[in-house]
């Protein structure tokens, strides 16, 4: 779907200490995305999942650990090219200044281009390729402030993939997507064949997309693995406190959660 060769993530022992804050955020994380896969997040509010994909994204510096991009420390990858290769979907990201929608997808193709070189035919393409993706073809012009919530994340969505990454980090893209909307970005992720971490609360879209699964429980790993093997009845109940029947169809996990567990 881009022209980018998927690579894999990979980190280990990831901590992150915040100042006024006994407990660090991560304690000792370790994380393996492959290539190609859709590795999911989960974990309860406060567990540390955008952390780790800001760590995981190189924008928070860990206390200690190390990240490899392509088998590579991240911090050894220049930073044109981690530009290039790794794009970014921030939650509930934002925009104060109202821009096009036409803009706001052409800055992922900066990386792409010469200091103040205007935008080429392969910009113009990678962006209405992008925008056509989401479902938004044909609003390059709307504006920002028109937009509903749902259709500012698609694009800023359209924005990420515009920069044919090889590495797709997001934090709770399905946020302000209706249902349909949630399942066709998703979707269109796994299609890609990029490799994709992303950050869910909806257990029952992680077991429907994700290939691999990271939950994180108080700033640890509480479980890690194949969906099948991590999306277990005790798991949903010590990490997310929560009662659930899992079965698996055809080779997929469905999840359904049915009540709060007893305390």
């Amino acid at each position: 779907m881009t022209g980018a060769r998927a690579v894999g993530v990979e980190a280990s022992g990831i901590t992150v200490r915040v100042r006024g804050r006994a407990a660090p955020v991560l304690a000792d994380v370790a994380l393996s995305a492959p290539p190609g896969a859709v590795t999911g997040l989960l974990g309860p509010n406060g567990s540390g999942k955008s952390t780790l994909l800001h760590a995981l994204a190189g924008s928070t510096t860990p206390d200690a650990g190390e990240v490899r991009l392509g088998g590579r420390p991240l911090g050894a990858v220049p930073r044109l090219e981690r530009a290039r290769t790794v794009a970014v979907m921030e939650q509930d990201a934002d925009s104060d200044t109202d821009l096009a929608v036409a803009d706001v997808v052409a800055l992922g193709r900066l990386p792409h281009r010469r200091r103040l070189t205007p935008p080429g035919p392969d910009d113009a393409a990678a962006c209405a390729r992008a925008l056509d993706l989401v479902g938004m073809a044909g609003t390059e012009r709307r504006r920002w402030r028109t937009l509903s919530g749902g259709e500012r994340q698609r694009v800023h969505a359209a924005r990420a993939l515009a920069q044919e990454p090889a590495v797709l980090l997001l934090d709770e893209p399905t946020n302000h997507l209706d249902v349909r909307h949630q399942h066709e970005l998703l979707g269109l992720l796994r299609a890609t064949e990029l490799t994709v971490v992303v950050v869910l609360h909806d257990l029952a879209l992680a077991a429907r997309y994700c290939d691999r699964l990271v939950v994180l429980r108080d700033g640890r790993v509480h479980a890690a693995g194949p969906t099948a093997g991590v999306l277990t009845p005790p798991t949903l109940r010590e990490a997310f406190g929560v009662d659930a029947v899992v079965t698996q169809d055809g080779g997929g996990v469905r999840v359904e959660v049915t009540g709060a567990a007893d305390r």
